[in-house]
């Protein structure tokens, strides 16, 4: 089978994330992992320059940063828009999409904020059976 009837026949199957090769595991992992949820979740407010978000993403740096938003963009959850200004200027937002996702990621964020003292609570218990 060749390369363009195995991307067919890949194409036909349905979607499972559980599946090692299923497409939307990466995905899944750039809108779940650390700089990708708070970059989706800070999009969510509205348009941000580079740097903006940068500043409203505490802790990450500009290289992961700018990892993050490439691939966000490649699948299609981030618009980036360069205007020819005198410095350049670029700006991104969410897409469609990527609005629909960070709706869903930031109820995801609010529960685990909103339950935080039991987290905590879950925590020093762990911690004092000394496990």
């Amino acid at each position: 089978m060749g390369i363009t009837q195995e991307r067919t026949a890949e194409q036909n199957l349905p979607y499972d994330v559980f599946a090692k090769a299923c497409p939307s595991r990466g995905t899944l992992e750039h809108v779940t992992g650390r700089w990708g949820a708070l970059t989706v979740g800070a999009l969510y407010e509205g348009s941000l320059r580079f740097n903006e978000l940068r500043r409203r993403v505490d802790g990450v740096s500009e290289k992961m940063l700018s990892q993050t938003l490439h691939a966000l963009e490649r699948d299609g959850l981030v618009h980036r828009e360069a205007r020819p200004t005198s410095p350049p200027r670029v700006d991104y937002e969410l897409t469609p999409l990527g609005r629909e996702v960070a709706g869903r990621l930031l109820a995801l964020i609010h529960c685990v904020e909103d339950r935080m003292d039991e987290v905590l609570a879950a925590r020093a218990a762990y911690d004092s059976r000394g496990a």
